[in-house]
């Protein structure tokens, strides 16, 4: 399985200046393919396009400046175009499922930078990288590839900061778990509840919320390409991005000990896009961050040889009791506890739900509709003039 390796790293200033010449000419080649798509009755193939845009933009005087740069990263750019063709037309054919997929847009130079290199574009040099026409970067190796990458991305996000993504060739690492399956229910108060009893808070960006507000309030003031509007928005840019890691801190810590403990981990799926629409929920549920959660808890199962199941996101699993299986319908997301009136146990909303997941998840419904039918046939036997009435005789 492949996966990805980000490293910071802290170029010089003729590297910077070269690495803007690097992000430009991918972004020029970019807008100038997409252009030519938008002009063209059908999509031009991606052969054609490197053609057309940089084999003969060489050889004009306004886009002779793309010589100056690798020429691995261009053609990926218009290779990136072509995957993002293809996934917005299997979206509209209806072949790609999940959330929706848009039409390439151009790009802007205020948003995040990249430049991708392949073998041949890049090398590892002791502990440096080398990339063409930039030099030897030198990035913060916080711990060592597992393999020989397969190709880098350079990134340079809102906030100026410069990374280093590899694509490396990981092998699975089966371990024994502790425990045989543990059901999760995701919320908002708290981010999720386990099914064995423990809960999980997520961090607080209360603060950092409002802060962020302050700040776009005070660029909305300010002329536009103005160098001050330029500053405000590296600030907000940088607050953003104080969250983002927070909650990858978070996440990445939360499925890790989730994986390493259960061999078996049973999420539900949750309509997020539909969620989101509530207007004084969707900046919480946002933040949460489920669906990353969902992802890193796959993917590490996928590592170290756990299974990893979603189930139906229709199951009534804040409605059936987990004890008994008596189920007392919807209620109230004001309402926190629940008595079941069937068997008398009084137990947390969460906590129930998450032990509903479980079940669900590892094949036990059967078993709660039995003790349901159960519970309604003893109730027949009490007032034996109804025993002919009931669909169970």
């Amino acid at each position: 399985m492949k996966a990805r390796f980000k490293y910071r790293f802290y170029p010089t200033t003729e590297q910077k200046q070269s690495l803007a010449q690097l992000f430009g000419c991918v972004r020029v080649v970019w807008k100038d393919s997409l252009a030519l798509c938008k002009q063209s009755e059908k999509k031009p193939s991606s052969a054609h396009l490197q053609k057309i845009v940089i084999t003969q933009a060489k050889k004009t005087e306004e886009r002779a400046w793309l010589g100056e740069v690798s020429n691995i990263p261009l053609q990926q750019s218009v290779a990136d175009l072509e995957t993002a063709f293809k996934n917005f037309f299997d979206f509209c054919k209806g072949k790609r499922k999940g959330r929706k997929v848009g039409y390439p847009k151009f790009k802007k130079r205020t948003n995040s930078q990249s430049a991708r290199f392949r073998i041949g574009g890049f090398s590892l040099k002791n502990s440096g990288v080398y990339l063409a026409k930039i030099g030897i970067v030198k990035p913060i190796w916080s711990r060592t590839l597992p393999s020989e990458p397969s190709s880098v991305t350079v990134i340079k996000d809102c906030a100026n900061r410069y990374f280093l993504s590899f694509v490396v060739e990981v092998q699975p690492i089966p371990s024994e778990a502790k425990n045989p399956s543990i059901g999760i229910d995701l919320g908002i108060k708290t981010f999720a509840v386990m099914s064995d009893g423990e809960k999980a808070q997520s961090p607080k960006y209360k603060k950092l919320n409002k802060k962020i507000r302050q700040l776009q309030r005070k660029g909305a003031r300010q002329p536009k390409d103005s160098k001050r509007r330029n500053v405000t928005r590296i600030k907000n840019a940088k607050l953003h991005n104080r969250i983002a890691d927070t909650r990858k801190d978070f996440l990445h810590k939360l499925s890790t000990k989730v994986v390493n403990e259960n061999q078996v981990i049973v999420l539900e799926d949750l309509n997020v896009s539909g969620m989101v629409k509530n207007r004084k929920l969707s900046r919480a549920i946002s933040q949460q961050g489920w669906r990353e959660f969902r992802t890193l808890c796959e993917a590490k199962s996928q590592k170290f040889g756990r299974e990893f199941q979603v189930i139906s996101r229709w199951e009534p699993t804040s409605q059936v009791c987990a004890d008994c299986g008596f189920k007392w319908g919807k209620i109230d997301l004001s309402v926190r506890s629940v008595l079941c009136v069937s068997c008398g146990t009084l137990a947390d909303r969460d906590q129930n739900a998450s032990r509903n997941i479980e079940k669900v998840g590892m094949g036990n419904r059967h078993d709660l509709k039995r003790a349901q039918r159960d519970c309604q046939t003893t109730l027949a036997e009490q007032n034996p003039m109804k025993r002919q009435e009931s669909p169970l005789f």
